[in-house]
């Protein structure tokens, strides 16, 4: 089991309880979200790194994938998007885009497997008093309302087109359609309790979670 550090939520952002909480945890969750190339990742890697129990759901999403029976699942469902037992995401990733039926029935299995997985990666701590949940759709999904509270990672959008076209190769024109299909950072910004701005260099950054994280925590 992971060992983790011995500071705790302050009593004022403890919001839920186990009977509302996102899959009825018994510790808070704080709630880490932000937009493509705003720095979520890097901010979770941060918390990681100083001891702080962090969960991904794109990590928990990856390992449902892995899975032997999502596997048979999808292959029997969509034959052609799996070859050598392994998802070709390529393929399934056009299905998904192309038809709402197909992306609603992808997510209905994958959902489905979330709690278990979220729940063992939970256990997978020693000595927890809070979780932070590293989740892109935390109001896309409404899961603000199942967390104690909230903590955006912000970039504009100008610095979010920028970061997605040197990232991605990509021209600023589909760097603006990729941003267009989220909620706008402006929107996630003004639901948070908590911002991170990441307009700045590492260092930047660095400072800002823990002026955040001096505002959050408390030694237990």
């Amino acid at each position: 089991m992971r060992k983790v550090n011995n500071m705790k939520l302050k009593d004022e952002y403890i919001t839920q309880d186990n009977t509302t909480r996102l899959y009825n945890v018994e510790v808070p969750i704080v709630g880490l979200t932000g937009g493509i190339a705003t720095g979520k990742s890097t901010v979770s890697k941060i918390l990681s790194e100083q001891g702080h129990a962090v969960i991904c759901a794109d990590q928990l999403v990856k390992s449902i994938y892995a899975d032997q029976d999502t596997i048979d699942y999808i292959h029997k469902t969509y034959p052609n998007t799996v070859s050598n037992n392994q998802v070709d995401f390529k393929k399934l990733r056009e299905h998904f885009f192309s038809d709402k039926h197909v992306q609603a029935d992808i997510e209905t299995h994958i959902y489905a497997k979330l709690p278990e997985k979220f729940l063992q990666a939970v256990h997978s701590y020693k000595d927890y008093s809070y979780i932070i949940y590293d989740v892109p759709l935390l109001f896309e999904k409404a899961l603000d309302k199942k967390v104690d509270c909230s903590i955006v990672v912000y970039a504009s959008k100008e610095t979010q087109i920028k970061r997605l076209m040197n990232r991605d190769n990509s021209s600023q024109e589909l760097a603006e359609n990729i941003l267009e299909k989220q909620i706008s950072i402006e929107e996630k910004k003004l639901k948070s309790d908590f911002i991170i701005d990441n307009s700045g260099n590492i260092e930047d950054l660095k400072k800002e979670v823990e002026s955040v994280l001096k505002k959050t925590l408390l030694d237990s």
